[in-house]
């Protein structure tokens, strides 16, 4: 079954206006069948450079490469160039021959300097997160709901998580099974090979920690005390795993430095089900932490860069959304009550008079309420973008 992907439009467009496009996210998100089947009927070719031969042949002579799989084709799939070696000079030389390529990688690494330096005004890069909120019902052939049946559905894609693989197996079992051959998978090949890292025995340790501090302001100094690890390592680990999609980390918002002196980021996993398996819990009922980490995702796959806010006082709220000169405030709840506003939420409002502020909840009736000229509106995860 192929589920339609949310980028599709984004797709569309771009892939018209640049010879190179670079789809990036962590394995197993859905980025090869989104692209095969973008190149259905049509002259092309698929290369996935995981294969020794065809890595081999990309390595060592470019132009046996553009022989054998690029030239009679009108568009060429590239699957994992990460794996390549000098790939930035190298498509660079495909591109500026005339050829139409889309690209994949399961790490930020083909991203870097190295490679996108070579590639400034001729790459563009699309983000395939695993499915959102509206991908998961639509793999699920859920048209109709009613608010049980939202919070059902959310239960199971927080818990689970969105994995396409994942999500269209109904055995529980075999979910929490994928999701342990991903984990390892991404761990041992994406983390551990990709960075040259050789402990990873400490680096399996690193990861657990981390899964049971989804939310948290992090300390490197604390981390490496109770991890007893340096410093480096743990900028090491932490780079590796967000740059292999397994976390994502949360920068402070501040315009008053001397108000905000938090500047620690927060901790989220880039998919709720993956942090499961690595906890090996799966409540019966979600808590706030869990929830929010899942607020976050749906966040990013909606294209946003959430940050959070803090005050020494310890004065916080969940998100905050940029855009343009807006800022929009969002908190996380289970469960809300029209009219309850938190004490962060009512600081924020009164320093930054933003024209909206967001609650949205796991339960609770949708709705909403003006304090201080802002409107504060009470939803669920389902509508959250639209009144963003």
């Amino acid at each position: 079954m192929y589920v339609e992907r949310d980028i599709q439009s984004k797709f569309d467009k771009i892939s018209k206006n640049y010879n190179l496009v670079a789809v990036v996210g962590a394995r197993q998100s859905g980025k090869t069948t989104f692209l095969k089947k973008q190149i259905e009927n049509k002259n092309s070719s698929y290369v996935l450079l995981d294969d020794p031969d065809a890595r081999s042949l990309f390595d060592e002579d470019i132009k046996k490469f553009e022989k054998q799989y690029i030239s009679e084709y009108n568009v060429s799939v590239l699957d994992e160039v990460q794996y390549c070696k000098d790939a930035g000079r190298k498509l660079k030389y495909l591109v500026d021959s005339g050829y139409k390529l889309w690209i994949t990688s399961s790490s930020e690494t083909i991203l870097s300097k190295e490679v996108l330096s070579f590639l400034v005004g001729r790459v563009s890069i699309i983000r395939l997160f695993p499915f959102s909120l509206k991908e998961f019902l639509t793999a699920w052939s859920q048209k109709e709901l009613t608010p049980k049946i939202l919070q059902r559905m959310v239960w199971e894609h927080t818990t689970y998580g969105g994995y396409p693989r994942v999500v269209l197996t109904e055995e529980i079992d075999m979910k929490k099974t994928i999701l342990s051959d991903l984990y390892d998978t991404m761990l041992l090949k994406d983390v551990a090979r990709t960075f040259s890292i050789d402990n990873i025995r400490s680096l399996e340790n690193f990861s657990r920690y981390l899964a049971f501090s989804i939310g948290e302001i992090m300390s490197y100094d604390k981390i490496s005390s109770d991890l007893d690890i340096s410093f480096q390592t743990v900028k090491k680990y932490l780079d590796a795993m967000e740059k292999s999609y397994l976390i994502y980390r949360v920068s402070p918002f501040f315009t008053n430095k001397k108000k905000e002196i938090i500047k620690q980021p927060k901790l989220y996993f880039v998919d709720t089900g993956l942090r499961n398996i690595i906890t090996k819990r799966f409540e019966i009922n979600i808590d706030g932490k869990l929830f929010e980490n899942y607020v976050l995702t749906e966040l990013l796959k909606m294209g946003f860069t959430p940050k959070y806010w803090r005050t020494k006082t310890k004065t916080e709220v969940d998100f905050i959304i940029e855009i343009e000169n807006n800022v929009i405030p969002v908190e996380v709840k289970i469960q809300a009550e029209i009219g309850k506003i938190e004490r962060s939420m009512r600081a924020f409002i009164e320093t930054y008079k933003p024209k909206k502020a967001i609650v949205v909840s796991f339960k609770g009736e949708k709705g909403k309420v003006r304090i201080n000229g802002c409107n504060v509106i009470y939803t669920d995860i389902l509508n959250l973008g639209k009144q963003i």
